[in-house]
């Protein structure tokens, strides 16, 4: 008899458990990680034309100064290779040494980099910008520990019922992290501007770069430190998941403790059982593995790969088409601090009106509708509506509220969508022993698409056609090229969805295969 029944009855107190206090304090815990992970992620895109300006000024031209393409790659893109590689460390770590013990470190990375890189130093623009991209790229380490390490902590929590609902209310908190950012940037920029007016730049031939400027920037993403330092106390002091100690660390009689605690109900594993019923130990490499999950793993990769080449391209660049359409006036027409002030309030305008929402849809129906619905449907949707920027693109740039309305449908239906789902859905389909390495590698993908997108949009919307050019067409043709592009990486998206199976109402064990007792061995404590 045994030992599997202890384990089993873990786990299914946990599949079974009514929703409790404890679990929307792992939500806002974990999920406050998240929101400091979108902000510190996005808020360089708020900055990086106030960087041009200050570093990157001709001495005596009236013209703003700009990041030459390379280094506006670099600081937008840097980040994105550092939470990669966080993502495969931190992923593989957290199998090998628990959760808990691992998130911790992710946390402290994180305030000590955002800090950081407020601070860059040096004494030569190419130096600051140096200086700015390596803390960046720690910064950006950390990040990438929190994606498996959050996913798969709420995943192991949660029961069956509202795990969906779970992981998408902490990965939600990316929304406010967006929103929040913009809005720091409105009010840093707002209060320099009344204390600064632009009659004072006596020292700017363009009459539009306060000294104070380089505060602005710096104060912006220090700020971005606050919620993360705030919950290191109560993320060190959540106790390790129950399915990482009765699956991995082989301890059923400690998982049942500590759920006991965090259930407020008992769990009873009876004294002269000495065993744990585990899956059989077959490694990520092995034919097993790749003749079990393989197809999921690359779903789950290929998806998440072709949603943040579209995602994160529209989120870094979205400033560049505001300014292609003519919704932001041009840069020589502004003051440095009102060009920020226009570019967050437009941010924030399209993250409260698509961003945010589309999340919450998605915390409220995935239990209902299931993960494939919901994202089949936002992949199909974000397709059609880029196809609908795209086609008539000339159109929009006289009807600007047109295209605001189309673009934060293109956000609505990304968040209401794979956006949600290539985060959920890895953290539910892997064995417990190999989840946050396969949930790291998933996420891995998807900054591997955000790399293509933030480089590749960058070069698109710059391109230019001379020969069109000479006759009449608009300086931002390349954005047109570039919405089309990401349509058809949309399109992608929703056939390798067809590869990820449905997790809703299923358990984990159920999932992975750790629930079929044809692939189970017998282990002792």
């Amino acid at each position: 008899m045994a030992a599997a029944g202890d384990h089993l009855q873990v786990l299914t107190a946990l599949d079974s458990a009514k929703t409790q206090w404890y679990h929307f304090t792992a939500i806002v815990v974990a999920g406050m990680g998240f929101f400091t992970d979108a902000y510190d992620l996005f808020c360089i895109s708020l900055v990086t034309k106030l960087l041009g300006r200050i570093y990157y000024r001709v001495e005596g031209s009236p013209a703003p100064g700009s990041l030459p393409p390379h280094v506006s790659a670099a600081v937008n893109g840097v980040a994105f290779v550092g939470t990669l590689s966080g993502q495969l460390f931190f992923g593989w770590l957290g199998d090998k040494l628990g959760r808990k013990r691992v998130y911790g470190m992710t946390l402290m990375l994180m305030v000590l980099c955002s800090v950081a890189s407020g601070l860059s130093f040096g004494g030569t623009p190419a130096s600051v910008m140096a200086t700015l991209c390596f803390f960046r790229f720690w910064l950006g380490f950390g990040i990438g520990g929190d994606y498996p390490l959050s996913a798969t902590i709420m995943s192991e929590y949660a029961s069956k019922k509202t795990r969906g609902a779970f992981i998408a209310a902490v990965f939600a908190m990316q929304g406010f992290g967006i929103m929040a950012g913009g809005l720091v940037a409105i009010v840093v920029s707002a209060a320099f501007r009344a204390r600064f007016p632009a009659a004072a730049y006596a020292d700017d031939p363009a009459g539009s770069t306060p000294a104070q400027a380089d505060m602005v920037w710096r104060i912006i993403l220090m700020l971005g430190a606050l919620p993360a330092a705030l919950t290191y106390y109560w993320r060190a002091k959540m106790p390790e998941t129950a399915r990482y100690t009765a699956l991995v660390a082989r301890n059923a009689k400690k998982a049942a403790e500590d759920m006991a605690k965090v259930l407020q109900q008992q769990v009873e594993i009876q004294a002269d059982h000495h065993q744990v019923e585990m899956a059989s130990s077959f490694g990520l490499f092995s034919g097993e593995f790749l003749a079990r999950h393989g197809l999921h793993l690359l779903g789950t990769c290929s998806t998440w790969f072709l949603l943040d080449i579209a995602f994160y391209s529209q989120n870094l660049f979205q400033k560049d088409m505001f300014s292609a359409v003519g919704w932001i006036p041009r840069a020589s027409t502004m003051s440095a601090l009102e060009e920020l002030f226009r570019i967050a309030r437009a941010q924030s305008l399209i993250a409260l009106c698509g961003t945010v929402p589309g999340y919450w849809f998605t915390v409220a129906l995935i239990d209902v509708v299931g993960r494939f619905a919901i994202q089949a449907t936002g992949f199909a949707m974000m397709t059609l509506f880029m196809l609908g920027l795209a086609v008539p693109y000339h159109h929009w740039t006289n009807h600007h509220v047109g295209f605001v309305v189309m673009y934060a449908f293109t956000f609505f239906f990304a968040n209401f969508g794979p956006n949600a789902t290539t985060f959920i859905v890895p953290a539910e389909i892997f064995p417990a022993r190999l989840r946050s390495t396969c949930h790291g590698i998933s996420a891995a993908s998807g900054k591997l698409g955000a790399i293509v997108g933030s480089f590749g949009f960058l070069y698109l919307a710059q391109s230019r056609d001379p020969a069109k050019t000479d006759h009449g067409y608009p300086p931002g043709i390349g954005v047109r090229y570039s919405l089309f592009l990401l349509a058809g990486c949309n399109l992608l998206g929703l056939c390798f969805t067809f590869l990820v199976p449905e997790s809703k109402g299923k358990s984990l064990e159920d999932m992975s295969g750790e629930g079929d007792n044809n692939h189970r061995t017998v282990m002792p404590v």
